[in-house]
């Protein structure tokens, strides 16, 4: 497996702080309640600021604008605040309703991996911000109407109702796009779209261009006399602050090894990575070795899923969850499992531009200090094909689309260890053809698109 090679500090460190940024954007941007609550509290804020400076501005409204504003008394800005208020609570309460609606599909459906992407939708979030934010800010405006009998004089904030008003008419406009925009979400297309167009996002961001030289070379092998890192906790390994690895590594003067990559569960109390002195004539201390595992473990996050943020397989998760549920008993749609495989070829494409593979991280001087596994060509073409080719081998069409991704990986794979890797899937696919009893034209069809892969290859 080939590695590549990253210097400390410059590039390496502007790509770790992009990678924290985009961590930190990616915790909330997941998260269904961040846009709703900042909706809210802006509707609070200006609940209370317009009629304030409503009351400060007395008479002084332009003729030209107070035309346009509310122009009725203080019982029927109370009355069309009321319906408002009620109106959006109404609306709210249907739109929760069918995002768990839809939630519940995509998880029975298709995958459960899905159910982080529908609750990243921006546009969800902005509906249910708008809809939080016009009830919040119609009750709030509400306490600030006053008859004469009240314990203060009349007062009706016109400007206040107007922009509540403007709020219940837009709030009707998007429920109207809401639904439309959740049809189109809970297309299978759709879904599997979103998907791959943030797989080949994670790609752009985390990897680096194949024909890029780091000086990459076979990563050190781990000695008899390394130190035992153990997990922290247990779950999914989701990031890995590469930084922070390497600057431990350079303080104690160890190399370290990660054994596990982004994306990998993890057992708390089992060995997850593995250090070394630099130079193996010397020995690493027992306190700097209890303070290396301490920063080691800093270093790594784990948590209760996997994320896209620096997971470059997660994608292909999911999108053959999406592949092999289609081709389970229960669904029987062969025809979404070939579209599911249409779109692992084009991430797959997408990612042999790409250096794949081994991570390692070298100081100043040029010393080997972090390895980090990263899964290459060959473990994300079995990712994507071993599940589909076992639960579709005795559909024709199935292993017709696991035949033209190879076709496609091979027209596009450049290195040597590429093609190997597509040749022996080829291997496999066509030991799974010769076992199937499918009649002779079928088996000529499938043969011709298996030799249409060689000559790919052999191009």
């Amino acid at each position: 497996m080939t590695a590549r090679s990253h210097r400390a500090g410059g590039r390496g460190a502007a790509a770790t702080a992009n990678q924290r940024r985009v961590v930190i954007v990616e915790a909330l941007r997941s998260r269904l309640w961040p846009v709703p609550a900042l909706g809210v509290l802006a509707a609070a804020l200006a609940g209370v600021a317009l009629p304030e400076l409503e009351g400060v501005m007395g008479e002084h409204i332009p003729p030209a604008l107070s035309g346009y504003m509310f122009g009725g008394g203080a019982d029927a800005a109370r009355e069309v605040l009321g319906v408002i208020a009620t109106a959006m609570i109404t609306v709210t309460s249907l739109t929760f309703s069918l995002t768990v609606i839809t939630l519940q599909l995509a998880s029975s459906q298709y995958t459960p991996r899905l159910l982080r992407t529908f609750a990243a939708d921006r546009f969800v979030q902005n509906t249910l911000a708008l809809f939080l934010a016009t009830f919040v800010y119609a009750l709030t405006v509400l306490r600030t109407v006053r008859n004469d009998d009240d314990l203060g004089a009349l007062f009706v904030p016109r400007i206040a109702v107007t922009l509540g008003s403007l709020l219940a008419m837009a709030s009707v406009l998007a429920l109207v796009l809401f639904l439309g925009h959740l049809v189109r979400q809970i297309r299978i297309e759709t879904m599997l779209e979103h998907v791959a167009t943030e797989a080949r996002r994670t790609a752009d961001i985390l990897l680096d261009p194949a024909d890029e030289d780091h000086g990459a070379h076979h990563a050190p092998q781990t000695p008899l006399s390394s130190n035992v890192i153990c997990a922290p906790s247990s779950g999914f390994l989701v990031g890995i602050d590469e930084q922070a690895l390497l600057a431990a590594a350079v303080d104690t003067g160890a190399v370290i090894r990660i054994d596990a990559h982004v994306g990998a569960p993890v057992t708390v109390g089992v060995p997850l990575a593995d250090c070394w002195a630099a130079d193996l004539a010397q020995r690493v201390g027992s306190e700097r070795i209890d303070r290396l595992r301490q920063q080691v473990c800093s270093a790594l996050r784990i948590g209760p899923e996997r994320t896209a943020t620096q997971d470059v397989g997660y994608g292909l998760r999911q999108l053959t969850d999406v592949v092999v549920r289609a081709l389970s008993p229960g669904i029987n749609d062969p025809t979404t499992a070939v579209h599911g495989l249409s779109s692992c070829s084009a991430v797959l494409c997408h990612l042999v531009r790409f250096r794949l593979g081994q991570v390692v991280l070298r100081d100043d001087d040029d010393v080997v200090r972090v390895v980090l596994a990263r899964p290459g060509l060959p473990e994300l073409l079995d990712l994507v094909c071993v599940q589909p080719q076992i639960y579709g081998a005795r559909d024709p069409l199935v292993l017709a689309a696991l035949l033209s991704l190879l076709h496609d990986l091979a027209w596009t794979a450049a290195t040597p260890e590429h093609q190997r890797a597509v040749a022996g899937r080829l291997h496999r696919v066509r030991a799974t053809v010769e076992e199937q009893r499918f009649d002779d034209v079928e088996r000529r069809r499938l043969g011709s698109l298996a030799d249409r892969v060689d000559a790919a290859l052999t191009r």
